[in-house]
């Protein structure tokens, strides 16, 4: 008997929903007219990609991360409102960007 029989005995009167699958997140990410700040920074001599400057919701921005950095197979971190990825992928991630609808705007070098 697998699990869901088991559930079934334990719960007849239960009807089980139909769980939706979404996914197209990119229509959920709000947009912006400012652009998005890309920065190459160097912290304790390592370099450092940082992204800066969106005025949507913080569950976006952090979504918004997560999606960069499996993208790109690298570490990185969200804090105090900005994006900080290990490494020098400025022009991945203006890519990536550019190709979800941002405005993005290159800062330094």
């Amino acid at each position: 008997m697998d699990l869901q029989e088991q559930l079934k005995n334990l719960f007849p009167e239960h009807v089980p929903e139909e769980i939706e699958s979404n996914t197209s997140e990119d229509t959920s990410i709000w947009m912006q007219d400012e652009p998005i700040l890309c920065k190459y920074e160097k912290r304790i001599g390592k370099p450092t990609t940082i992204l800066d400057g969106y005025t949507g919701a913080t569950e976006d921005f952090k979504a918004l991360a997560k999606e960069i950095k499996t993208t790109l197979s690298v570490g990185g971190s969200f804090k105090d409102d900005k994006i900080i990825i290990q490494g020098d992928y400025r022009d991945k991630i203006m890519q990536i960007l550019k190709e979800k609808g941002f405005k993005v705007k290159r800062v330094g070098g």
